[in-house]
């Protein structure tokens, strides 16, 4: 599963914005700033850098209902015991992995 080219510029954008907090945060360490500054600022990259991530997850939670809604839940490959495709169900455990290594 790939990122879908318009979430990918948004994410891209997200990161570009966050490695600017970063080498904020570190040329504030580099001045001396107060502790309290520099942990407020480097609590704000933290946060971008989950909203890129959880941006990616959401871009793939898309492809995946967007695939099922043109591929009438039909896949090459058969289905799972339950009757999902496997394919979707593997895409959905990846994502599921993915957005509780953000938590």
């Amino acid at each position: 599963m790939q990122v879908e080219e318009q979430a990918a510029g948004d994410v891209i954008r997200r990161l570009r914005r966050a490695e600017g907090q970063l080498r904020g945060v570190i040329g504030m360490i580099e001045e001396g700033r107060d502790c309290a500054e520099v942990v407020t600022q480097l609590a704000a990259v933290s946060r971008a850098l989950d909203r890129a991530g959880f941006k990616i997850i959401a871009s793939g939670l898309q492809q995946c209902l967007a695939a099922d809604e043109t591929d009438g839940e039909a896949v090459a490959g058969g289905t799972a015991g339950d009757g999902a495709p496997r394919a979707r169900t593997a895409d959905l455990d990846q994502l599921e992995k993915l957005f509780l290594s953000l938590a």
